[in-house]
């Protein structure tokens, strides 16, 4: 699933393309996302509007439109949006086209189904998914004292803690695993067990790690493309997670791997004790 990078990465890839833009049709595929295609609420509060702004939270993309209704998609799994001339074939499983006023396309392709879209403020009310999420990482409002104060003295493994998108958006399997190797910390540490001085330090991998999976372009294991349907370049990066049983490159200690809350979970034993 892309993660906090991944979906940036593409956000900062779709802005030039679609900010200013008016779309002008809505195509809907036959088949429905992970929900039920608003088809609706598409036609009635999106095609027409203006694209003012886009941009990312958590796992979303979210297009505000110039009628104060906004469109938010979640790629899910293999979800991918890109923008193509309108007379460019059309792929396999394409089932959402934005057709501009520059008679370019923006595309939703999914190949397994998992992602979805909605429309907010235009009587779309079925799921808010922002509601309940937490701060993103880069905010001020995640700091040492909050994640201090929601720890509390729980014994959940800090890596779970992490994934959790109520205490922490954008953080998924692959930069939890990459984060916890940054800041020397085992994975299954209870996170009530961790120091204030340990919060911090989690805070800046944090930001230190995501920022360079930014530049790199994400992370492609499997699915990942940019809105120009290249590749992100940050898993030429990767210090422990997919490397088991390598060598570890700080201290060449084997690389081992566990199965925490049902999700893969990389670590070197030596350099995260």
């Amino acid at each position: 699933m892309p993660e906090l990078p991944e979906v940036e990465v593409i956000c900062q890839g779709l802005k030039p393309h679609v900010e200013g833009r008016r779309i002008r049709e809505i195509i809907c595929g036959p088949k429905e996302l992970r929900l039920a295609i608003p088809r609706t609420d598409l036609q009635e509060h999106i095609c027409g509007a203006q694209i003012k702004n886009v941009r990312r939270r958590a796992k979303y993309l979210l297009f505000e439109m110039d009628n104060g209704c906004r469109l938010l998609v979640h790629l899910g799994m293999t979800g991918r949006l890109g923008v193509f001339p309108a007379k460019a074939p059309r792929a396999l499983h394409d089932h959402l086209l934005f057709r501009f006023d520059d008679n370019m396309e923006m595309r939703y392709n999914d190949t397994r189904r998992f992602g979805f879209v909605t429309v907010q403020g235009g009587g779309d009310d079925r799921i808010d998914p922002l509601a309940r999420l937490g701060p993103e990482p880069f905010w001020d409002d995640f700091n040492a004292g909050y994640l201090q104060e929601r720890a509390g003295r729980r014994l959940q493994p800090i890596k779970n803690f992490l994934m959790d998108s109520q205490v922490v958006v954008g953080i998924g399997n692959i930069y939890a695993n990459e984060i916890l190797f940054a800041a020397a910390i085992h994975p299954t540490m209870p996170i009530g067990s961790l120091t204030l001085t340990q919060w911090r330090t989690i805070i800046d991998r944090s930001r230190e790690v995501l920022t360079r999976a930014i530049r790199s372009g994400g992370t492609t294991i499997s699915d990942y493309v940019n809105a120009s349907g290249q590749p992100g370049y940050f898993q030429l990066e990767l210090a422990v997670y997919g490397r088991n049983g390598e060598k570890c490159r700080q201290c060449q200690t084997t690389i081992e791997k566990q199965t925490l809350a049902g999700r893969a979970t990389y670590f070197c034993p030596c350099c995260q004790k």
